[in-house]
């Protein structure tokens, strides 16, 4: 039965048509058998004995004797109408039959083969259009209507994994516009301040040069902040767009980039750095930019949150490369889930200086980079962040 439960729908009408054909053929020669002993017997009732079996004593190689069709005036009506139906049954009883079981092969298919998946497919198709994708298509035969079964569930897990990934894009953009209207407000409030105050004490001259030339520079450091976020903003949109650009990156070169920055960051804010490279022959095929770019932004937050000294593991490898950045501060204070969501700072003085994107971004790119982001505190409680890139085949 399994056999022919998963055979194609072509073997299987084949089977179900043969089969019914056949069925059909047996049985109509059982009835025309039936029939014709039925008309016979019927036959003999007026039929001259002694001149058929003198008849019978004649046959030879030429001659056979039949037992003579009476006349439908020499028969009852009874007779006369069971003689004409055994005609009737043994001239068309193959052909009704024949159209009767092929009927019946078509209703078994259909029942068997067909209603089942469609049924299926049909459930399946109004849930999707009343966009409910929480069921399965529960249709097991490796037939064609198998394998259209399991096409339709691929195509509702791909709209359950299309829907999801528009869900985040749509809470991706609501927390854009929330993060946008919190750090733009309270510059522009500080704005607004400051020019309803110059305006109402700088006519009168209740105020001196020296204050409102305070005013003017907070208002600028006020600029300088939406100017920062917005700068913010533009990174964040293109992240997704952004293709990568491999190529060959070797030890000594890595090693040579990561000094050239770290001779600038150290000087901006003046702490210092010690980078540690493996010795390696090894040539990784990667995006040197984003690595950088995910170097920097770890570099940045350690510096900002370090003490004195912040420590930079480097180790290259053919598929791998890593890059470990250790500080000397207190350590991470939140959960690890908040601690690479966009807009993270973990006190009110970062969003000065910066949007809180670094993590974030560089949590991103690794992973479009097939690695990871991976970040702890220390033993002795600074923070430790290990960027890991999978080589781009």
């Amino acid at each position: 039965m399994d056999k022919i439960r998963n055979l194609s729908v072509r073997k299987t009408i084949l089977f179900y048509m043969a089969t019914a054909l056949f069925c059909s053929f047996i049985l109509s020669a059982v009835i025309a058998g039936i029939a014709e002993g039925t008309q016979i017997h019927i036959w003999w009732n007026y039929v001259d004995e002694e001149a058929y079996f003198e008849a019978v004593g004649k046959e030879g190689p030429d001659y056979v004797a039949n037992i003579p069709r009476p006349g439908s005036y020499e028969m009852t009506h009874s007779d006369h109408f069971v003689s004409e139906l055994c005609d009737f049954l043994q001239t068309y009883t193959v052909l009704i039959l024949s159209m009767a079981g092929s009927c019946v092969a078509v209703f078994l298919f259909y029942r068997n083969k067909l209603r089942r998946p469609m049924e299926e497919l049909a459930r399946g198709s109004k849930k999707i259009a009343e966009n409910q994708l929480d069921f399965c298509i529960s249709y097991e035969n490796k037939d064609e209507m198998g394998v259209l079964c399991k096409e339709f569930e691929r195509m509702r897990e791909q709209l359950v994994r299309n829907n999801q990934a528009l869900w985040r894009t749509i809470e991706e953009e609501k927390m854009l516009r929330a993060a946008i209207a919190h750090d733009i407000r309270a510059p522009l409030s500080v704005l607004k301040g400051y020019q309803e105050m110059l305006m109402e004490y700088l006519p009168g001259e209740d105020i001196d040069m020296e204050q409102a030339m305070e005013m003017l520079s907070e208002s600028g450091r006020q600029i300088e902040r939406m100017d920062t976020f917005v700068e913010a903003m533009r990174k964040l949109s293109s992240l997704e767009n952004r293709q990568l650009n491999p190529g060959d990156i070797s030890a000594r070169q890595l090693e040579k980039d990561i000094q050239a920055e770290l001779s600038i960051l150290e000087k901006e804010y003046g702490k210092q750095c010690m980078l540690q490279t493996s010795e390696s022959k090894e040539v990784f095929y990667g995006d040197k930019e984003i690595i950088l770019e995910v170097t920097e932004n770890l570099l940045s937050n350690a510096l900002g949150h370090g003490k004195q000294q912040i420590t930079i593991m480097v180790k290259t490898g053919y598929a791998k490369l890593s890059i470990c950045v250790m500080d000397d501060g207190d350590g991470f204070r939140e959960d690890a889930e908040k601690i690479t969501e966009a807009f993270y700072g973990q006190n009110v003085k970062d969003s000065l200086k910066h949007a809180g994107l670094g993590m974030y971004i560089s949590r991103l790119y690794c992973e479009k980079h097939g690695g990871k982001l991976i970040w702890g505190n220390d033993e002795q409680g600074g923070a430790v962040v290990t960027a890991i890139f999978r080589r781009i085949a």
